[in-house]
């Protein structure tokens, strides 16, 4: 299963420096990992362009390489992460600690506390960030782009 992974990454990797080389971007690629998801790790000079304002450009470009890969190797859903000099990395971890103050909040106050809208990814991180809390529960409102979570005291 390990050796099949791998050449799955490897053709991923190889998808992506074609990408990139395409599109004139001069792009060094890794593998590696951001929470529970496989990432390509990308570092290079055109971050701004590619992340764009508020990572709009990066969330994009996740799609559009995630399809490119897909049809190149032949699967079906391939779960991996494009992340641009950190940048997913850092926005991970900066969920992470509004999901945990959040609940601290929640803790403190005894009142829901609704984040601002987010990507399903974004959401995701939240969920998990705040699994470990049984006394705090989660839960996703909206929808569309106005989709959030809200963060509550849990009722078991």
């Amino acid at each position: 299963m390990e050796e099949i992974q791998s050449t799955s990454n490897n053709k991923a990797i190889e998808c992506a420096r074609e990408f990139f080389a395409a599109m004139n971007v001069v792009a060094r690629i890794e593998e590696g990992v951001i929470g529970d998801c496989d990432a390509l790790l990308i570092r290079t000079d055109d971050a701004g362009l590619l992340i764009g304002e508020a990572g709009a450009n990066l969330q994009a470009l996740n799609y559009i390489l995630r399809r490119v890969i897909e049809r190149k190797t032949g699967t079906t859903d391939a779960k991996l992460m494009i992340d641009i000099n950190d940048y997913q990395r850092r926005r991970f971890d900066d969920l992470r600690d509004k999901a945990r103050m959040g609940a601290q909040r929640v803790r403190y106050f005894k009142k829901d506390v609704a984040l601002e809208p987010m990507t399903a990814f974004e959401r995701r991180i939240v969920h998990m960030a705040l699994q470990e809390y049984p006394d705090i529960a989660t839960e996703s409102v909206g929808d569309g782009l106005t989709r959030r979570v809200v963060i509550k005291l849990s009722t078991i």
